[in-house]
């Protein structure tokens, strides 16, 4: 079976990657996993130290899906959802963990679980909970996280996974539903170090895994997320399929849940915006 590899092209503030037919075994994760039909998505990533690194990216990857964001509105025939864990801006308050974290259940169609202890949002430190770093009871974490969108971030507690489920908008829930893409921005994705889930046969990959599964739990696709050097970076990881196939959502952040210290060992991250397709009710 063919191989795919995604092939970089690398920019001053950021890294743009394109999914290109190469008969080559290294980065093909998704492939190993997929049925013979495998249909390679759009992919759209970028890594760099700052917002203004990444931001092209993110604004082609809306386009791409369709704008504009719909909100809290809908169902709807085109356009995309998009969550940024802020409230509406201005928001410093630090949520409990709760799974299935259902806040945006009704409004846009999207549910998120995780083995760990539950769900929460918070900033990096701050606000009148202390955000991640009392959180965590790590100090460090209140410099070491950036946000993509201020003020807060997304993590699992008690674990490094979160699963994406998908219905459609103004159903409670009760209408199961497929997007035909979804991305999301991290924060502190460090340069590989052999150490996270993505080393293979001598292959150094980045610890942050994102993968895509159809509505019977086949895998359609998955890839690490990029990373940049140094505290506080932002990658962007995002695919689209021609049509609402994609019906969950793994994604695996860092080698490990938050707790430890950030270093040369255990590679921590946190999540920031999810932008994802109009949730399309199964048929």
């Amino acid at each position: 079976m063919k191989k795919y590899v995604l092939v970089t092209l690398s920019a001053v503030l950021g890294v743009l990657w394109i999914v290109l037919p190469l008969r080559l075994d290294q980065n093909a994760h998704a492939q190993e996993n997929t049925t013979k039909d495998f249909v390679a998505p759009l992919v759209f990533q970028a890594a760099g130290p700052n917002s203004a690194s990444i931001q092209s990216t993110v604004d082609a990857y809306r386009a791409a899906l369709g704008n504009p964001d719909n909100k809290n509105s809908g169902p709807l025939g085109t356009g995309h959802r998009e969550i940024n864990w802020d409230g509406g801006g201005g928001v410093d308050t630090t949520t409990a963990p709760v799974t299935p974290f259902n806040t945006f259940l009704n409004t846009r169609g999207s549910q998120f679980t995780t083995p760990g202890i539950g769900l929460s949002q918070a900033p990096p430190s701050g606000g009148p909970q202390g955000g991640l770093a009392a959180l965590f009871n790590n100090p460090s974490y209140g410099s070491i996280f950036k946000t993509f969108s201020p003020l807060r971030l997304f993590t699992p507690v008690g674990s490094n996974i979160t699963d994406a489920f998908f219905f459609l908008p103004g159903s409670n829930g009760n209408t199961p539903a497929t997007v035909n893409g979804f991305g999301a921005v991290f924060t502190d994705v460090d340069q590989p170090d052999g150490s996270g889930p993505g080393e293979k046969n001598g292959n150094r990959e980045a610890s942050t895994l994102m993968e895509f599964f159809g509505v019977n739990g086949e895998l359609l696709f998955s890839s690490y997320v990029p990373a940049a050097p140094g505290d506080g970076n932002l990658s962007f990881f995002g695919v689209k399929f021609n049509d609402a196939r994609i019906a969950r959502v793994r994604i695996t952040t860092g080698n490990t849940a938050l707790g430890p210290d950030d270093d040369g060992k255990n590679d921590v991250v946190v999540m920031d915006d999810f932008i994802y397709g109009e949730p399309k009710a199964l048929q």
